[in-house]
């Protein structure tokens, strides 16, 4: 069986978006699928990690074409480097401005869209050469859906739509200055892929309720970890290490817990001694001047971006592991990719996000941590104080369970019993 899966992040790209599609394509052959991988020729990549190179299987067959990305427009706004670390600038120039209604309504679904056209050319021409059972088209870009739609109202091709974010429930949709006309046609290019995808993979389940409306092949397999789990004890970070690994944008800045992170700090001197908050990745402007002003820089780490390995490091020794979901309507579909890794660690988990959310779940039925909503500021203190006391008292750990459904390999295999269900 030979698949074909369509998708932008490939390695050498960085990121949650590559980890995806790269774990299931290094799987399928354990499972009798032969991937195929098509991908843009020379992308725009914000993030860069060429050991991922190292997991692509050895043989398999990368078809490239090239792209013409406008974001490379963006670079005529003299933007700061670090200004904002989100995928829209919360206090853009005027051209800026400019650019951002641009962007947003006349390049839709996304800045890929001039890649759809020569793909479907270059692809229809492959399809009718090579004998392939099913194509995949991951996103977002959700150009990618597009290329895959036009595929199959032509040529009748078995296709799966995989759904790493939601299309207009994505957290950043309601802030991009869109016309009533612009929010139209996302909705009905987001239901027309609904509707024609033979099957459509999401992330988590509050998707596949709000994706179940416009079809009934909606099924849900979760991001994973590819780490063997590993029972054997890591020396620990001598200081008390709260560690949140990845991109903190404007909105995913938990200004809660910064003040009651300084109240502790100025209440207890022993836990201002100890405590060392690490942030590895990318971090929004919003975030270095909320710590500066409550003078808590000296009790921070940055870290830029590091290899995946160095993450897994990062994440097994720290005493504590940060998860934050961004406060946004849309935060209780939200399924960091990063949940996953931070259980294969085995370190209590502290995150901030909806109790009631999809993640709240996951953290719930593995027994992995601990969820403290936006607005519950004296539960977070408590929260930290207790695991600051398990720390004193040399007993800080976490006994979680059930985590071995999320490795990669038990994910692919899902993944292969719905692609061969679909040709029978």
């Amino acid at each position: 069986m030979k698949a074909l899966i369509i998708t932008y992040y490939w390695p050498p790209a960085g990121g949650s978006g590559v980890q995806r599609w790269l774990k299931f394509v290094k799987y399928f052959r354990d499972f009798g699928i032969e991937p195929i991988v098509y991908t843009a020729e020379n992308p725009n990549y914000p993030i860069l990690d060429e050991s991922l190179e190292n997991e692509i299987p050895k043989g398999i067959e990368i078809l490239r074409l090239p792209i013409w990305e406008p974001n490379n427009l963006l670079s005529f706004l003299g933007r700061k480097k670090n200004e904002s670390a989100g995928f829209l600038n919360p206090n853009p120039s005027f051209f800026g401005k400019i650019l951002q209604y641009v962007r947003a309504n006349y390049f839709i679904p996304d800045a890929r869209k001039f890649w759809i056209k020569p793909s479907v050319k270059f692809l229809k021409s492959y399809l009718a050469e090579n004998n392939i059972d099913v194509i995949i088209t991951t996103g977002p870009p959700h150009s990618m859906h597009i290329i895959g739609l036009k595929l199959k109202r032509q040529l009748g091709v078995k296709w799966i739509a995989d759904f790493r974010d939601p299309w207009t429930e994505i957290d950043y949709f309601h802030q991009l200055p869109l016309s009533n006309k612009a929010i139209k046609k996302h909705h009905y290019f987001e239901q027309e892929v609904l509707k024609n995808a033979d099957k459509v993979l999401v992330v988590g389940n509050t998707m596949n309720e709000n994706y179940s409306q416009f079809s009934k092949n909606v099924v849900t397999v979760s991001n994973g970890f590819d780490v063997k789990i590993d029972n054997t004890i890591t020396e620990l970070d001598t200081k008390f290490t709260i560690t949140h690994i990845g991109l903190m944008n404007a909105d995913r800045n938990p200004k809660m817990l910064w003040d009651v992170l300084a109240d502790i700090c100025i209440e207890n001197r022993a836990f201002a001694n100890d405590f060392q908050l690490k942030l590895i990745g990318k971090v929004d402007a919003s975030v270095l001047r909320d710590i500066s002003e409550i003078n808590l820089q000296n009790n921070v780490q940055f870290v830029n971006y590091v290899s995946h390995n160095e993450v897994v490091n990062y994440q097994k020794k720290s005493q504590v592991l940060l998860l934050i979901v961004n406060n946004v309507p849309s935060a209780k579909g939200i399924i960091t990719g990063k949940i996953f890794e931070y259980l294969m660690a085995k370190r209590p988990i502290l995150a901030i996000a909806p109790k009631n959310g999809d993640l709240a779940e996951i953290l719930k039925t593995t027994n992995g941590g601990c969820v403290i909503d936006f607005n519950q500021k004296d539960e977070l203190k408590r929260a930290i104080l207790d695991l600051y006391s398990k720390f004193i008292k040399g007993n800080l750990v976490v006994e979680s369970e059930n985590i071995g459904q999320f490795h990669r390999k038990e994910l692919t295999k899902k993944v292969s019993e719905i692609l061969k269900e679909i040709i029978e």
